[in-house]
């Protein structure tokens, strides 16, 4: 049974971009003649490794998305281990990473996007004429002393704890 892979690795910088393709185009016929099928190869380029892999800084980046049977990829896996050009790879299944996004897509697209909704217009109350009666009476209630709350009193020796507890 054929499932989709991701082949991502890391060639050493040193090598010469005719032997890149070279190298490139020695997996893909592998994977050919293996019964599978190549979806696409995209050269990513020299690039800064985050850490030292077998003494190299950098190195060239190559991405195969392949169509193949399992056993088909521990061959590959075995001849990318085995290849001296090629200092990291890593094989990813994606099509079970595809299976989760449309379930994903599936759900997203069964809600109601709040952003594709009309936007209702807000009810405003109608604006009552203000009365002279009414802002005196609200400057007289700001001019009211307000009575203070009853403080407990907390010995200074107390823990912290209980400090922050009683305010």
């Amino acid at each position: 049974m054929n499932r989709t892979y991701e082949i991502m690795f890391i060639v050493r910088p040193d090598v010469e971009e005719a032997d890149l393709d070279k190298l490139i185009e020695g997996f893909s016929a592998n994977v050919t003649n293996g019964g599978g099928e190549v979806k696409s190869v995209e050269k990513m380029g020299r690039r800064r490794l985050a850490y030292t892999v077998r003494k190299f800084n950098d190195g060239f980046y190559v991405l195969l998305n392949v169509a193949a049977a399992g056993s088909l990829i521990t061959e590959i896996e075995r001849r990318l281990r085995v290849s001296e050009q090629v200092i990291k790879f890593i094989t990813v299944r994606m099509d079970e990473e595809e299976k989760r996004l449309a379930k994903v897509k599936a759900i997203r697209d069964t809600k109601v996007k709040r952003s594709a909704q009309p936007i209702a217009a807000p009810v405003q109350a109608p604006a009552a004429a203000p009365d002279a009666d009414a802002a005196k009476a609200e400057t007289e209630e700001e001019k009211k002393p307000v009575a203070a709350a009853p403080a407990e009193h907390v010995p200074s020796d107390a823990p912290p704890e209980t400090v922050s507890a009683a305010v």
